[in-house]
């Protein structure tokens, strides 16, 4: 066993709690309620992006739940200090559990390739956008008792988003050019 491998877990396990931790200081910037949804448009969506399409599926999809699972035990991890059970209950609770989804797409769309170029990490990031959304909408929809309802208080969100899209993916193919096939690239090769 050469010394990269037994030090390889230890280093998963160390870029998954920094990027836990990366995206609890997002939550530092305090959410903007905007229309009667009871959602903020917070900077924090953009850390499962982030972490999917840096570290990959299995590492980034751990740090999301890594943050969510701290956040459900009580500490104040979520924009605006929010932190418990509460969030996951109430109405962007949909979009807090899509954050594992979309770190997941992004990553997986991510691990495919062999050199991530800007292109493709603006695919893999707007459809880890997308698969928040498939899950958001619909929970929302059922808290507010009509979905109708729930996708249109949700098109508030989509500018934003689509730029926190482009940023991820600007940062991300930073990040693969200075570290190339050290992130998202080994992953694939490990499993």
């Amino acid at each position: 066993m050469s010394k990269t491998s037994a030090t390889l877990p230890a280093a998963d396990l160390a870029r998954t709690v920094v990027f836990a931790a990366f995206i609890a200081v997002l939550g530092l910037f305090p959410g903007v309620y905007v229309g009667g949804s009871g959602v903020p448009i917070i900077v924090q969506n953009i850390g499962p992006l982030l972490a999917g399409s840096i570290l990959g599926a299995r590492r980034g999809t751990a740090s999301v739940v890594l943050l969510l699972a701290l956040t459900a035990i009580g500490l104040p991890l979520l924009s605006g200090g929010r932190g418990g059970i509460g969030p996951f209950i109430g109405p962007s609770g949909g979009f807090l559990l899509g954050w594992i989804l979309s770190a997941l797409v992004a990553g997986l769309i991510v691990r495919r390739l062999r050199t991530p170029n800007l292109g493709w990490l603006l695919l893999a990031n707007l459809a880890g956008l997308v698969a928040d959304y498939v899950i958001g909408i619909p929970f929302l929809g059922i808290y507010t008792g009509h979905m109708g309802t729930a996708f249109v208080q949700s098109m508030v969100f989509v500018p934003g988003d689509l730029a926190k899209v482009v940023i991820a993916a600007l940062v991300a193919s930073v990040v693969h050019r200075a570290l190339p096939g050290r992130l998202a690239g080994s992953e694939a090769r490990s499993e």
